[in-house]
């Protein structure tokens, strides 16, 4: 059975909505299965920099080892954990984390900066160059993730840095429209040699017409139809690792229905 890992953070958000971050996360499990859900305890203080560049370090080094152990406590099946912010996914990659898995993240922004590069300072801009090994020591994976196992899809909104990193290293990517031929992300994943695969989705990288619950919205996204046809042709030729779902952050309990049902039909891709 697969487990789910709540992580109701929000101290690695940029946005005025961050807090709504909470309720996004305990709306969605609110219709998972309890017995197959682990929720994990969010500082209640928003934590400071500790002499880092990154906002809030001190909060996020807690998640990250809190996340890490509950989803390396997650036996017989991969855990999905639900966040909060892009952030969660470090303390999940942490767990499982190996030489044989790749990283498709699926997701309208890169997340490839870091403390120096990033305009805002706010962690779930930066999560991805953690995992890939750069950033500050807490709060990034020793050793990260090659490059070359690195696949972006539904990216289209990239700062100067990233897009340097993306072009400099060759990282893999997927557009928006691509991911309307399923095979495409598969076959890139593939290309990376990986024997498995985590997948990481912040719901934006889905068309603001498909989705109204997140906070940075991008034109020209994915279609939910097409991102749950991609994973599970994925999770055909490659077994999952483990899995998150990130960034919603409804306006409202009632705005929050709106979107549940389309999320839900993406959590059974990944579950």
């Amino acid at each position: 059975m697969t487990r789910f890992v709540i992580a109701p953070q929000w101290q690695g958000s940029s946005s005025s909505r961050a807090m709504q971050l909470i309720d996004g996360a305990e709306a969605i499990a609110g219709d998972l299965p309890r017995a197959a859900t682990t929720t994990v305890e969010v500082p209640s203080e928003a934590g400071d920099a500790q002499g880092t560049r990154v906002l809030r370090a001190s909060a996020l080094v807690r998640m990250r080892e809190r996340i890490r152990d509950a989803v390396a406590g997650v036996t017989g099946e991969h855990a999905v954990t639900i966040g909060g912010d892009c952030g969660v996914a470090l303390g999940a990659v942490s767990a499982v984390a190996a030489d044989d898995v790749a990283i498709v993240w699926i997701d309208a922004h890169a997340d490839l900066n870091t403390p120096e590069s990033s305009p805002s300072g706010a962690f779930h801009g930066m999560v991805l160059r953690a995992i890939l090994g750069d950033g500050t020591d807490l709060l990034r994976l020793s050793p990260g993730i090659p490059s070359s196992r690195v696949v972006l899809a539904g990216t289209r909104a990239l700062d100067a840095e990233e897009q340097r990193y993306v072009d400099e290293h060759g990282i893999r990517v997927i557009t928006a429209a691509e991911l309307s031929e399923p095979e495409a992300l598969a076959d890139a994943v593939a290309a990376t040699g990986a024997s498995r695969v985590y997948v990481h989705l912040d719901l934006d990288v889905l068309d603001p017409a498909e989705i109204a619950g997140v906070a940075l919205p991008e034109p020209f996204g994915a279609r939910a139809t097409d991102v749950a046809a991609s994973i599970r042709r994925l999770r055909e030729r490659l077994p999952l690792a483990g899995a998150t779902i990130t960034e919603f952050s409804p306006a409202s309990p009632a705005a929050a229905v709106d979107d549940l049902g389309t999320i839900l039909r993406l959590i059974g891709a990944l579950a």
